[in-house]
């Protein structure tokens, strides 16, 4: 159905600088090819890759999605399925959605994401809102997980203000955090800085984007059927992501080196469902981190999908990876509804 008006419609940027005249900004110092050019002046471009999509969905989506602005820098797109929209005694689970793209490109309004959780928010039965947070290096690290938990705070205090009607949608009790890539990554470090939020009910992990200086086997691997992030792709998006002059074992990169693993075992986290995929580099780094959170008490399930690689769901349209998103639908809905 078509979006409602719940709030002011948002048109969100396409999330490009510099334009075509790379003569104007000299020399690219950094780039993933079509999908990121880092020019000497600090302009950046970003091709369109992926299409960016209206907050609209078809009528037999029975979903109502909208976008609202959430400051100057931040947006976000919501998704309503059709039995709260329409109901108003119904309040259904919150969903806060991280896209990924290596810190570095990716919108919520691309429609990959869009089709995913169009489909997510009917499937699994939750209200979904899918964070636009800024992106390196204009805007390194720290500064999307501040959006992530500014987002998450911004909303607890509509539910308790009255706020927008929309939010009397959600079950402010019952908030997971999500996210797939380096969306994930944001998602994990928001439920550590979110600890003491007795709301969260639990973290949902797709393909997590972490790294390290010491390669893992299925980084070293790298035969054809890696899938979409490369080692090379990832060490680039680290370099434009972390702050500068610090290494791949940051502890925003690399949770599990000793300076942030005793931050981990005291942390309350929620109840933790991480994905992970037979061809993706990450396969290793993300079997390491379910085993070691479990080390440290805390509950986590992991799954392994097979014959698929980083970020299926989104970017692989064959028909493994679509048995495959029907798996990962149902195993979501049971998470948020146990």
């Amino acid at each position: 159905m078509a979006a409602l008006s719940f709030t002011h419609n948002h048109q969100p940027s396409d999330n490009r600088r510099g334009g075509s005249h790379h003569h104007r900004h000299g020399p690219v110092v950094e780039e993933i090819e079509g999908l990121i050019k880092v020019f000497n002046d600090g302009c950046v471009e970003r091709p369109p890759i992926v299409p960016a999509v209206s907050a609209t969905v078809h009528p037999s989506a029975k979903v109502t999605a909208f976008d609202i602005k959430l400051s100057n820098d931040t947006w976000a797109r919501v998704y309503i399925p059709g039995a709260a929209a329409f109901s108003p005694s119904v309040t259904l689970p919150l969903l806060v959605y991280f896209h990924g793209g290596g810190f570095c490109v990716g919108s919520a309004a691309w429609s990959c994401y869009h089709d995913f959780l169009t489909d997510l928010a009917v499937k699994a039965r939750c209200v979904v809102v899918s964070v636009n947070y800024r992106l390196a290096p204009e805007h390194r690290l720290p500064a999307a997980y501040d959006d992530g938990v500014n987002v998450v705070s911004w909303l607890m205090k509509q539910g308790s203000n009255g706020g927008y009607s929309w939010v009397s949608k959600c079950d402010l009790s019952n908030v997971f955090l999500a996210g797939d890539s380096a969306g994930a990554n944001i998602a994990y470090q928001v439920a550590l800085k979110m600890t003491n939020t007795s709301n969260l009910k639990g973290v949902i992990l797709i393909h997590p984007f972490f790294g390290g200086e010491a390669r893992t086997f299925s980084e070293k691997q790298q035969n054809s059927k890696s899938s979409a992030l490369t080692l090379s792709a990832s060490d680039t998006y680290w370099r434009l992501a972390l702050p500068r002059g610090v290494s791949r074992d940051h502890p925003w990169c690399n949770p599990l080196i000793s300076s942030s693993a005793g931050f981990l075992r005291e942390a309350r986290l929620p109840t933790s469902m991480v994905f992970m995929a037979e061809f993706d580099i990450l396969k290793d780094r993300n079997m390491e981190m379910c085993k070691v959170m479990r080390s440290h008490g805390k509950r986590v399930e992991g799954i392994i999908h097979g014959g698929v690689g980083h970020a299926f769901h989104v970017l692989d349209k064959s028909s493994v990876s679509r048995d495959r998103i029907h798996d990962m639908m149902c195993r979501l809905r049971n998470f948020i509804h146990p």
